[in-house]
């Protein structure tokens, strides 16, 4: 039996909030992932999917809450995606600064805490240029009227 389409999103955001896609992208210093802007959001679900293998070599990857106003804060502390292959995915968890979950079967463990952001950006910062791409998806429920958060 199918689904009507609608009633899985109505579901989706119902459950984890509005959905927002980044392209796949080779990082290779750091760049701005998602734009937080006109007000603070509840990340509910953040996560990458490894498109295109990552080279052989220490990559090591953190992904940063770096607020218009204020200090830069580590959403997830360093972790070495060296080597991991197409479809191993990565989800933030846990307290911040917790290093990403990696799940290389193609699953990985889901939030435990979602985590509040204020206008600025996510990014990631990479300590060395690498071959292989990653692509994200965040979801989120604003906290403020207007607020909203889109791909950078």
């Amino acid at each position: 039996m199918g689904y009507n389409m609608s009633a899985l999103e109505a579901h989706e955001h119902a459950r984890l909030g509005i959905r927002v896609f980044r392209a796949t992208d080779n990082i290779t210093t750091g760049e701005d992932l998602f734009t937080v802007s006109k007000g603070n959001c509840l990340v509910t679900l953040m996560l990458g999917e490894i498109t295109t293998d990552i080279e052989n070599k220490t990559v090591n990857f953190t992904l940063v809450a770096n607020p218009t106003t204020g200090t830069a804060t580590d959403v997830a502390a360093l972790l070495d995606i060296d080597d991991d292959p197409e479809g191993t995915i990565y989800t933030v968890h846990g307290a911040a600064g917790t290093a990403l979950q990696r799940g290389e079967s193609g699953s990985s463990i889901g939030p435990n805490v979602p985590f509040v952001v204020s206008p600025g950006v996510i990014e990631a910062t990479v300590g060395a240029t690498h071959t292989g791409s990653i692509k994200w998806t965040l979801w989120y429920v604003p906290l403020e009227t207007g607020a909203l958060i889109t791909a950078a």
